[in-house]
């Protein structure tokens, strides 16, 4: 049984209430996590803000070396992590599951503590010298999701300790146990305070909001949907936090007439379905010119027939479970309401417990529940299009605007298609390949600010312009 502790200010923190986390492959208990009251939350705010103080005054390159640590302890310990991944949130242990998510959270933190702010010269002349410096802002709440536990808390955390923040990360009530241990991990080469962790069910204390409108926390990272990024965005109104939030997607693919269906089939296939079609920039909707709709669905539908669908501990077991039962219902009344409006192809039926399999429905438009709302599962709705204004005026037809894809054999007038689409990113034939040196946000409904790079750096940080 895993049963982990909160950490604050450096230490084991035991709590009084404990919740059961649960496995959804088998609907067992993983383990038991930590129910912290409003009471521990101010502990781990106060732990933070006071470690702040000698946290912000480091040098750049001790910070450097902190992270680098930190990238290099998760590393030693990823085996570990991603067998609590896969036991608390589902996704398998191969291809691209918690093996492949604990790989990119090394590399990610890794990249991450090479990058820096160093202090930009904006004049220096006659009339005198004008520098731009970069500040951290203090403590750094942290609110992650449930779809990639690990690798999201390194999104968060990593750039508020690069540049001398401290942080109170909260995990998912669904999730909590890999992060439990990853920040008990971090904590044996960060200095005490710098990073603490609270959990909770969020059933009689929502810590989520208490955090949000904490007036000792100076910036809220939230990844989540859009209904409770705008209530973290109105809570921190009133204290005048920083936000970075990465919201909900309802991401459109486009086929071409002149793409090649055989030669598309598994990057459509990954770019709607990668982690159970649980993830943020995933392809939830593509649209399919009328000339090649049935070949492109054909070569899809045969492709996605061979993935193994099963308990992620099963080594061969390619897709999991839907992580929890809300949103496995969700994905049951999405597909079952697309069934009468739309051909199944492939899948259709929830399977036992929480098990889904790849579903892939035809027939379909803007306007259908599935095409229209944000499924975050394992069913992807096909549109057939006749003309590609039609069809680009459909893709922007969503209050999100997280990412899109173009698929054709002529990538310059696919760039041309891509600078039309309302969204943060655009990929030419293959969907939702982020990258740690590249920024990445939504536009409109989406989210607020960018996260990696240079440009998400600089969103931990305040501006201080000196003149001399």
């Amino acid at each position: 049984m895993n049963d982990l502790n909160l950490t604050i200010n450096g230490k084991p923190y035991p709590t009084a209430g404990r919740f059961d986390v649960l496995n959804p492959a088998t609907g067992g208990v993983a383990g038991t996590a930590p129910n912290a009251t409003l009471a521990d939350l101010d502990l781990a705010v106060d732990a933070a803000k006071r470690a702040f103080v000698d946290w912000s005054q480091t040098t750049d390159s001790e910070r450097q070396a902190a992270c680098e640590a930190v990238a290099a302890i998760l590393g030693d310990h990823a085996a570990e992590l991603a067998a609590l991944i896969t036991t608390e949130q589902g996704k398998p242990l191969n291809g691209l599951g918690s093996r492949w998510e604990m790989g990119g959270a090394q590399a990610w933190a890794d990249f991450t503590a090479k990058l820096s702010l160093p202090v930009k010269v904006l004049q220096d002349n006659n009339a005198g010298r004008v520098e731009l410096h970069r500040k951290p802002l203090g403590v750094v709440g942290s609110i992650t999701p449930w779809n990639f536990p690990v690798m999201i808390a390194v999104w968060h955390v990593l750039p508020a300790l690069r540049t001398g923040n401290t942080v109170v990360i909260k995990p998912s009530p669904f999730t909590p146990l890999a992060t439990l241990r990853a920040v008990e991990l971090m904590n044996q080469v960060l200095p005490a305070g710098v990073l603490n962790i609270v959990t909770g069910d969020d059933r009689d204390v929502n810590l989520g909001a208490a955090m949000s409108a904490h007036p000792d926390i100076r910036k809220i990272v939230f990844t989540g949907s859009c209904a409770t990024g705008q209530k973290v965005m109105q809570s921190a109104a009133t204290t005048m936090k920083r936000l970075t939030l990465e919201l909900g997607g309802n991401d459109a693919g486009i086929v071409l007439p002149d793409a090649d269906p055989q030669a598309i089939a598994e990057g459509l296939f990954w770019g709607a379905f990668i982690n159970n079609g649980q993830t943020c920039a995933a392809m939830k909707r593509l649209y399919v010119h009328e000339s090649i709709h049935d070949a492109v669905c054909d070569a899809l539908v045969a492709f996605a027939a061979e993935i193994p669908v099963g308990n992620g501990a099963d080594e061969g077991s390619v897709l999991g479970p839907v992580q929890n039962r809300m949103q496995f219902d969700k994905v049951t009344r999405l597909v079952a309401d697309a069934a009468t409006r739309g051909k199944v192809l492939l899948g259709g039926k929830p399977g036992d417990g929480l098990f889904f399999p790849p579903t892939i429905i035809s027939g379909l438009r803007n306007g259908d529940p599935l095409v229209d709302e944000e499924q975050f599962g394992p069913a992807l709705p096909v549109i057939r299009y006749t003309d590609i204004e039609e069809a680009i005026a459909a893709a922007n037809n969503s209050p999100n605007g997280l990412g899109g894809s173009i698929w054709t054999s002529d990538v310059e007038a696919g760039r041309k298609l891509a600078a039309r689409m309302e969204c943060g990113s655009v990929w030419i034939n293959k969907h939702g390949a982020i990258q740690p040196n590249v920024p990445f946000g939504g536009v409109k409904a989406s989210g607020l600010g960018v996260e990696f790079g240079d440009e998400g750096l600089a969103e931990y940080t305040d501006m201080q312009a000196v003149f001399s």
